[in-house]
């Protein structure tokens, strides 16, 4: 049977990152593995083109970064503080997919779990979905949860 060391938790910090938790420790328990969080913070150089300063540009991009270090400590506690295993955890610049398939390979990741917001029509144009993405160009397994779905 297949062995997950190294599970990559990917997440937004939002309430649907919380309601995967269940399924990601589940999992990780279950193969003694090292829990890896990442949150990738949106880059907005594209901006610098719209008249918007670039120190400002930088400012605001360091202060998303500090507050997601935060939020991501807090979560880490609150959800993962009496993990018997392992645990990382990452705030990253730059777009969502090509950082975590970044991460996979500087990790050696096994098995990746994230959830899905479940995106339609021109919302999900509009933003696409990090986990379509994932799924198509991930070398790893992916285990993808509808946080809304779950039945009890």
């Amino acid at each position: 049977m297949k062995s997950f060391d190294n599970i990559l938790f990917p997440i937004d910090l939002s309430e649907s990152s919380e309601r995967i938790v269940p399924y990601v420790r589940s999992v990780a328990e279950k193969y003694d593995a090292k829990i890896h969080m990442l949150f990738a913070a949106r880059v907005f150089e594209y901006f610098a083109g719209i008249y918007v300063a670039p120190a400002s540009i930088g400012a605001m991009q360091d202060d998303i970064v500090e507050g997601a270090e935060k939020a991501m400590n807090e979560f880490v506690e609150t959800h993962f503080g009496d993990y018997p295993g392992e645990t990382a955890a990452a705030v990253v610049s730059g777009d969502a997919t090509e950082k975590i398939m970044e991460y996979i390979h500087s990790h050696v990741i096994d098995l990746i779990i994230m959830g899905t917001h479940g995106r339609k029509g021109l919302d999900k144009i509009i933003m696409g979905s990090v986990a379509e993405r994932v799924v198509r160009t991930s070398p790893v397994p992916v285990m993808v949860v509808s946080p809304f779905k779950m039945v009890q």
